[in-house]
């Protein structure tokens, strides 16, 4: 299969798409700030206080969202709480770099033991060479004596830089692998997570949050190895000291605990100030991309938007700009208190030292090795402090993307083995019930209907009377709430829903566009069937739904890209792009059909194709058809009225117009609409 032109299409001179490509939400590159507790923002108000309702509606909180639930982790981050947890922050990045590249991790942690090694040699050599070079005797006697260690000091400190490039060069292929495990395990269970769930706002928000705690991974793998290097120079360090003199160890690791306790406190106000903002930072990037997006460009500038929506904008970007402030000064003073408690400590260590020397306890070659050691120390466990703050930073972050991962593994549940019908005769709907998530009007109430192959079957109604919903339910993308959905007498949930799905060919209401070759357009009914039968399988069905019209037009026939971003891409008109998505469904070749509105956007001549198509299908497929347009309905096998989540008739045309109901007021109100009454009037 040719990969450039059936895949992608051709792409000439491509330029990066930017902001004007949807494209997948995009994590926040660092924690947000957040709004103060006085904020609009903290209540829900937003920028522009009681406005913001007619802005954005009336949101609630749930202590369920991220932004929630900060107040817990306030609670529970402290310096106990870290070191009870550092063990398990410790073990999942181990874990995850596992994973992601087991021979790298061996090959890092070998090279930052061995580099603690030399570095305990190295300060030992340091340590024999002052003993040398302050003894007495001649100087050249005393320079010879020293070179040895002199030697031992250099070779050491060359070997721990080879070792330092070797680390770095094995990290440089490690992180990306962390990075692709922990997005490709959250992409492969949102692709399988049931449609019903992005329904959920709350869902929507904590993958959101997962997105940007997936980016952690790697920063919480880095965390783990920068500790594990910090460990072995405090251990060589520590060594040394204690060689040199026990109380030491203990005053250097005091001088540094309140740096460190400045730091986790910043650490927790970054994080909470990020949980808090997520709902603003996802209406600052809707806004920045609606502003930015080529479908949008023309309706703002037709209702003059541009100033509006950039006013919105501004008003979020200077409530972040306060909060950032805000938070700053927080960190600043948490930093500077604990710096200037570490000031006073280390200043105990440096007297300890003048005491030991003044009472002669330790020599003089001693007390230079131990200001060696002590500066290595206090920057190793600087260093472990900040890194360790920064883990369980990104720990916490991290957890976001745990907790989205487990809620959405909930929501997978194990597949039956046994698989659905392959070509049912009978599909029936039985006292169908549903409801979506945060809402207290249900969609569907007790809703039966049937559907045989060879038969076309009509859903019609007002808008909002729950046909869309029904068709969701019968193609196997929602689980109704009670009632039963079954194929030829086999309750759906009793098999594999993946089964269900893989015999159901869609032509949705909003059909994706995809940035990809039009042959690809049409293939991604049924990729595998592109590898196995070729890229010329596509024909027919572009044939049938009239989208080889469509597709000849263009400069490079199916190899043309439908990206309108890239300078090779080409774009199509609404009813063109509706063509190609008619394609798609009959290349599944699926034993049903279900069609929601799915000429919208056709002209009266490919509608009248398309239906005509339709109702070829229907003779040895099951067809599900939704649309508004009641003349297209007309020679369908069974029509069901639907209102307010309720079928109110059934029946043929001729049935329903014989009796006064719902169907009758709609095709006769919107027949009128073709009918010249100037002209009909005597």
């Amino acid at each position: 299969m040719r990969t450039d032109s059936v895949s992608l299409g051709t792409v000439e001179n491509e330029t990066a798409p930017g902001s004007s490509i949807p494209g997948p939400r995009p994590a926040p590159a660092g924690p947000p700030d957040p709004p103060t507790a006085a904020s609009p923002q903290a209540s829900g108000a937003g920028p522009a206080g009681g406005d913001a309702l007619l802005t954005y509606g009336r949101e609630e909180d749930d202590p369920t969202r991220p932004w929630t639930r900060h107040d817990r982790t306030m609670a529970e981050t402290g310096a106990r709480t870290m070191a009870r947890r550092l063990p398990g922050l410790l073990r999942l990045a181990w874990s995850l770099a596992w994973a992601a590249d087991r021979t790298g991790l061996i090959i890092m942690t070998v090279l930052r033991v061995a580099a603690g090694v030399v570095e305990a040699v190295g300060l030992l050599a340091v340590a024999g060479a002052l003993t040398e070079v302050l003894r007495d005797g001649p100087t050249p006697q005393r320079l010879r004596a020293a070179l040895p260690a002199l030697v031992l000091v250099a070779a050491a400190g060359t070997l721990r830089s080879g070792l330092g490039a070797a680390q770095n060069l094995v990290r440089t292929r490690l992180g990306p692998r962390v990075d692709r495990v922990c997005i490709v395990r959250l992409l492969e269970l949102a692709s399988r997570t049931s449609v019903m769930a992005f329904d959920d706002p709350g869902f929507v928000d904590d993958l959101d949050a997962a997105e940007r705690g997936a980016a952690s991974g790697r920063q919480l793998v880095d965390n783990a190895v920068d500790m594990l290097t910090c460990a072995v120079q405090i251990a060589a360090a520590g060594g040394v000291l204690g060689v040199l003199h026990p109380v030491l160890l203990p005053l250097l690791v005091l001088s540094i605990v309140p740096d460190g306790w400045a730091s986790m406190r910043a650490a927790r106000l970054a994080h909470t100030s990020w949980l808090a903002q997520i709902r603003q930072v996802r209406r600052q990037y809707m806004l920045r991309w609606h502003l930015t997006a080529r479908d949008c460009a023309a309706e703002i500038r037709s209702f003059g938007l541009g100033p509006f929506l950039v006013d919105e904008y501004t008003a979020l970007a200077r409530d972040q700009e306060a909060e950032q402030i805000r938070v700053g000064r927080g960190q600043a003073r948490y930093r500077l208190t604990g710096e200037a408690v570490s000031g006073l400590a280390l200043g105990v260590v440096y007297g300890t030292l003048v005491m030991l020397l003044d009472a002669g306890v330790m020599p003089l070659a001693a007390a230079g090795t131990a200001v060696l050691a002590i500066r290595t120390g206090r920057g190793a466990l600087t260093t472990a402090l900040t890194t360790l703050n920064t883990a369980y930073e990104n720990f916490l972050y991290f957890g976001e993307y745990r907790a989205w991962m487990a809620r959405a593994n909930g929501l997978v549940p194990p597949a039956p083995a046994r698989s659905a019908p392959l070509s049912p005769s009978v599909v029936r709907v039985e006292d169908v019930r549903y409801t979506y998530p945060r809402t207290d009007t249900p969609a569907l109430r007790g809703v039966t209907v049937e559907l045989r192959r060879g038969e076309v079957v009509a859903l019609v109604g007002v808008n909002g009377s729950g046909k869309s919903t029904l068709a969701k339910i019968i193609a196997g993308l929602y689980e109704p709430d009670d009632g039963t959905v079954s194929w030829d007498g086999v309750d759906l949930t009793t098999v594999d829903p993946d089964s269900v799905r893989d015999r159901v060919a869609v032509i949705p209401q909003d059909y994706t566009q995809w940035p990809m070759s039009a042959r690809m357009n049409i293939a991604v009914g049924r990729v595998d069937r592109l590898a196995a039968d070729g890229p010329d399988s596509v024909l027919a069905a572009a044939r049938a739904t009239g989208a080889d019209e469509v597709i000849a037009a263009l400069p490079h026939g199916y190899d043309t890209s439908l990206a309108r971003q890239y300078n090779s891409g080409h774009d199509l008109s609404g009813g063109q792009w509706q063509r190609i998505a008619c394609a798609r469904a009959v290349y599944r070749e699926a034993p049903l059909i279900v069609a929601d509105e799915p000429s919208a956007a056709l002209d009266a001549r490919a509608e009248q194709s398309l239906f005509a198509l339709i109702r070829e299908l229907g003779r040895e497929r099951t067809v599900l058809l939704i649309t508004h347009r009641l003349a297209s309905v007309r020679t369908a096998d069974r029509i069901y009225v639907l209102d307010a989540g309720t079928v109110v008739d059934q029946g043929d045309h001729h049935d329903l117009m014989s009796r006064p109901g719902l169907y009758r007021e709609l095709f006769t109100l919107q027949a009128s609409q073709y009918v010249d009454t100037d002209q009909a009037t005597p």
